[in-house]
């Protein structure tokens, strides 16, 4: 449709049927078994005209049902304005890849990008407009559950890898090519600060520290043409996000100039009676949409309400022409009044789903987005030779999938051990199952026998997948005691414990820090158990690196290595008292922002910089040889920091800037380059001015974020 005919199918609206487009109900009302139906309904207070105009449809998938409730909705429609249907594709669709942390740690634009692209295509085939994905929250408490769906503690990567997903899920013609879904930027904003890493919590931070870290990733997704934006459901600075206008209004779309659909979280505009900032759901209602809520997820403040907000003149029209426009023009760059069953097709549908194509895509990106953080004597690869026995919970667990991963199912993982003998690598197993909360004391007696038996133990651990996602926050992040106790009684009996972790957080490590090896896997996805065999193996060598910093204990939580420094730097004197530090333990990460180790090793050369000063005409080339001086072809992310040494504000120690992978051949070099320009040492000032100062920086080029070059002084002007 043109503008003008978007224009002409406003004007002919009922106010019922505005407000209509505003309520996201789920498939279920549209079953046809009415038992289903009658329930919610009633629960909800909705009638068949309500139905008929609801604007978007949320949790129904599958090409033959949303053909068919798409069709029957443009019959009951009085407009024929096809309805929209949305879901949590997170990370996959059917064909599940690792969870969104695991695939950050990838450090690979153009993995997340292919991670969006075969889940979009798998939704999309299977009925699914619009996916609730990429979400951008910047995380630094580990306990918080929703963690494993973020990418990590760094605004630059976050946004980076958040980017890619957008372009991944919508490409570049969202209209005509029908493999496509539109992407939704989510939790806007801040979510991640939750307090405490409690799940739904407060987030208390001044404004300044907002824009400077937190909405930096967000703004770079939407730069990125995303769609729609999700509300949060945490408070900023003491408002409810949902209904929050000045994180709405002001910033998302006056100055970022976003026109795009704002949705809010499951329940959230109805919340905000129990924050205690709206006292009904009439206040509820009023609030959202003074905010900018356009969409309002599965609860009917704006159904029951805003019809007679409009009619009292608390609530002008306009403001809900404007989101009825909005959601109008979603579903025009969809193609949907010209074509509203788009990709649903149940022929592609059964030729796309969980295709081969597909489980490679999962296969490689998985491979790439395992950790190595321990490999002690050299202890990995396994050796042929050796004889080997696979214990522990992870040994035979199918729950790799982890949280968010919708549609996936078990039954289409192969286990690590099957994994490791479709490989052709035998290893030896106990009958016993081993259950990750509570083993039986039969199954822990026969590994620790077992164990003693043989030359090597792969010791898989982690956590069940329920024990991260929503509403799993946790406040002890080492492993289940059970494990710890197995891991002690199997290294009393065999010293060679290779450790592998399936989970969703970064976690305290301590109990199993003296195991030889230790391999983070994360939720792998659907192809995880292949992939972390072929690390063990050795047929994959590991290149990814964290992007959250594993604590050495939880007492260090918020840990993030572009901490602000303080009068008394702990760096300066770390045996010293009156520094800032703890008394029992150092202030560093047991495995920093940006390690990871591979089987390969890296020689780093001298770092270059073009000048010693740079301005906004003329930035900096930063460069360096990288040399590959092992036996065997590796992949090395190079990472590239600065610090700000004199700012108006605090700045943070380091900072990173860019990051590059790198593959070389056995004993190959090549020059490694990294432009750095006034722009990139911009930040936000005490009134909110997103500027540079001018003075000296250091610039420093390493592995990860602690073992760095000596640093370059250079001057900005």
């Amino acid at each position: 449709m043109e503008q003008s005919q978007l224009t002409d199918l406003l004007g002919q609206m009922t106010l019922d049927e505005k407000i209509g487009q505003l309520l996201q109900i789920t498939g279920d009302f549209y079953s046809d078994k009415a038992e289903e139906r009658t329930g919610p309904m009633t629960q909800l207070g909705l009638n068949e005209d309500d139905l008929a105009n609801a604007g978007t449809v949320l949790g129904v998938t599958g090409a033959e049902e949303c053909r068919k409730i798409q069709t029957a909705y443009m019959k009951r429609n009085r407009l024929h304005i096809p309805t929209l249907f949305m879901g949590d594709v997170i990370h996959g669709f059917r064909t599940i890849f690792p969870i969104p942390l695991g695939l950050a740690s990838s450090w690979d634009d153009e993995a997340a990008e292919t991670m969006a692209r075969v889940s979009g295509h798998e939704a999309s085939v299977s009925g699914l407009f619009v996916t609730f994905s990429p979400m951008v929250d910047l995380v630094r408490d580990p306990r918080w559950g929703r963690v494993m769906e973020a990418t990590g503690e760094d605004p630059y990567l976050n946004g980076k890898l958040a980017a890619a997903m957008v372009h991944g899920y919508q490409g570049d013609d969202l209209r005509g090519d029908t493999s496509r879904v539109a992407a939704c930027v989510k939790h806007f904003a801040a979510y991640g600060a939750a307090v405490a890493g409690r799940d739904y919590n407060t987030v208390d931070m001044s404004e300044r520290q907002l824009r400077d870290m937190y909405l930096p990733g967000y703004k770079t997704a939407i730069d990125a043409g995303a769609k729609l934006v999700m509300t949060s459901f945490n408070t900023v600075d003491g408002i409810p996000a949902s209904g929050n206008r000045h994180l709405f209004r002001d910033i998302l779309r006056r100055e970022w100039g976003f026109n795009g659909v704002v949705i809010s979280d499951f329940g959230a505009v109805k919340e905000m009676i129990s924050h205690g900032v709206a006292g009904d759901e009439r206040d509820a209602a009023k609030l959202a949409i003074k905010a900018g809520v356009d969409i309002e997820m599965m609860t009917v403040c704006y159904l029951r309400n805003l019809g007679d907000l409009i009619e009292s003149g608390e609530i002008p029209e306009q403001v809900l022409d404007e989101s009825v426009m909005r959601i109008l023009q979603l579903k025009n760059d969809l193609g949907l009044f010209e074509n509203p069953l788009r990709g649903a097709d149940e022929a592609e549908e059964r030729k796309v789903v969980m295709s081969q194509k597909h489980r490679d895509a999962a296969r490689r990106v998985s491979e790439e987005s395992i950790v190595l953080l321990k490999n002690e004597d050299a202890a990995l690869p396994l050796d042929a030779a050796n004889t080997v026995a696979l214990l522990g919970p992870g040994a035979r667990s199918t729950d790799l999938l982890g949280a968010w991963s919708w549609k996936g199912e078990e039954q289409d993982v192969t286990a690590l051990d099957a994994s490791l003998n479709e490989a052709g690598f035998q290893v030896q197993t106990t009958d016993e199952t081993f259950d990750y909360l509570d083993p039986s004391q039969q199954a822990i007696d026969a590994a620790v026998q077992l164990a003693g038996k043989v030359d090597v133990v792969v010791l898989a651990l982690g956590e069940p997948s329920f024990m991260s996602g929503e509403a799993s926050s946790r406040s002890d992040i080492r492993l289940p005691q059970a494990q710890i106790e197995l891991f002690k009684a199997v290294q009393a009996v065999n010293q060679n414990v290779i450790v592998t972790l399936f989970n969703g957080r970064p976690l305290d490590l301590s109990d199993v820090q003296p195991a030889k090896a230790i391999v983070e896997a994360w939720f792998p996805g659907t192809e995880g158990g292949r992939a972390l065999a072929d690390v063990l193996l050795g047929k994959v060598n590991p290149s990814a690196k964290l992007t959250m910093s594993f604590p050495v204990s939880v007492g260090q939580v918020p840990l993030y290595y572009n901490v602000d420094n303080t009068g008394r730097p702990y760096e300066n004197d770390p045996e010293g008292k009156y520094v800032s530090k703890y008394l029992d333990v150092s202030n560093y990460a047991a495995y920093p922002f940006g390690f990871g180790l591979s089987y390969s090793s890296f020689e780093y050369g001298q770092v270059e910089v073009s000048d010693s000063s740079f301005d906004a005409e003329h930035p900096l080339e930063i460069s360096l040889t990288l040399r590959n001086t092992s036996e065997r072809a590796g992949t090395e992310i190079v990472q590239l920091y600065v610090h700000d040494l004199v700012g108006e504000v605090v700045r943070p120690i380091k900072q990173l800037k860019g990051y590059q992978r790198v593959t070389l051949e056995a004993g190959e070099s090549r020059r490694v380059s990294f432009t750095l320009s006034e722009q990139d040492v911009r930040y936000v000032h005490l009134d909110d001015r997103l500027e540079s100062d001018p003075g000296q920086f250091d610039v420093m080029v390493g592995p990860n974020s602690r073992d760095l070059s000596e640093a370059i002084r250079v001057e900005l002007f």
